[in-house]
């Protein structure tokens, strides 16, 4: 049968072909994503080179970017090892209430932004439940940068433990009890066997956890108090400047902002390639 034949007599899928497919990813996507995104750079384009760099390095931008980009860092980096151990009692353990308690990982992503902040706020404001008990040891965490990262913290939990959950379902235990048997005690089994397959997904939940919290407005705009210089985050300067009718200001901080993050994102994506390319060659 000649090759021409083959072709001929190869049945047809029931789903669409590669063309098709492509071409609504690519509609949707130009209208979801891309077409906003080109809309930043021509809108702040309207700025000349002098009036864009004296915007995006005002002294008060430039504190809001402190703000925003260090706490969503320090959450993503207090959710990594925390992610990690719920993760881990979640997958490897059997305890009365642990469908409840999967349950309500995934609360940040079901409650409005702004019903957490609030909560927050009511809940460590110095004359609220825990914030009142910490006044007297002068920890202050409403209206701080601590504060901004608890609440960053709250809504980025779910990314590191619902990354690396599937990973640790799929992990094959008899490598780890092979592992025992060989006299590698549980720490080194742990940072030798378990480990080396959790950095790439730790890795993406760390990522997606750090871009959440740069962009996030509704829990934050609450309990950081909004003071300039301070604890100002970029998100409601850009929110200022919008009800200032300075729509270019307000875009060029978002464009910063924007080719930051993406930086930062590639950074971590290629430490992802990396660390899986080491991991496949082990």
């Amino acid at each position: 049968m000649t090759s021409s034949a083959k072709k001929k007599a190869k049945p047809r899928s029931v789903l669409p072909g590669f063309g098709l497919s492509l071409g609504f990813t690519v509609f949707y996507l130009s209208i979801i994503v891309i077409i906003p995104l080109i809309g930043i750079f021509v809108k702040t384009s309207g700025l000349t080179p002098e009036q864009f760099w004296h915007t995006v390095t005002n002294a008060r931008v430039l504190a809001s970017y402190k703000v925003s980009f260090l706490t969503s860092f320090y959450a993503a980096l207090v959710n990594l090892v925390f992610g990690l151990l719920i993760a881990w009692v979640l997958v490897r353990y059997k305890f009365p209430g642990k469908r409840l308690l999967d349950s309500l990982i995934d609360m940040p992503f079901a409650l409005p932004t702004a019903v957490a902040g609030i909560s927050l706020t009511a809940i460590y404001a110095p004359n609220g439940w825990v914030g009142k008990l910490l006044d007297p040891l002068g920890i202050k965490v409403a209206f701080t940068p601590l504060g901004i990262t608890l609440a960053l913290i709250f809504i980025g939990l779910p990314f590191v433990v619902r990354t690396v959950q599937p990973v640790l379902q799929d992990l094959d235990n008899e490598v780890e009890e092979a592992a025992v048997m060989l006299g590698a005690f549980r720490w080194r089994t742990f940072r030798r066997v378990v480990l080396p397959e959790l950095i790439p997904p730790l890795l993406t939940g760390f990522a997606l956890a750090f871009a959440r919290g740069i962009g996030e407005y509704g829990s934050v705009v609450f309990i950081s108090g909004n003071m300039p210089m301070k604890t100002e985050i970029a998100p409601l300067l850009i929110m200022t400047k919008l009800e200032q009718f300075d729509y270019r200001g307000a875009t060029a901080i978002a464009l910063v902002m924007l080719v930051v993050s993406f930086l930062l994102l590639l950074l971590i994506n290629y430490l992802q390639w990396r660390s899986n390319r080491r991991v496949v060659s082990a």
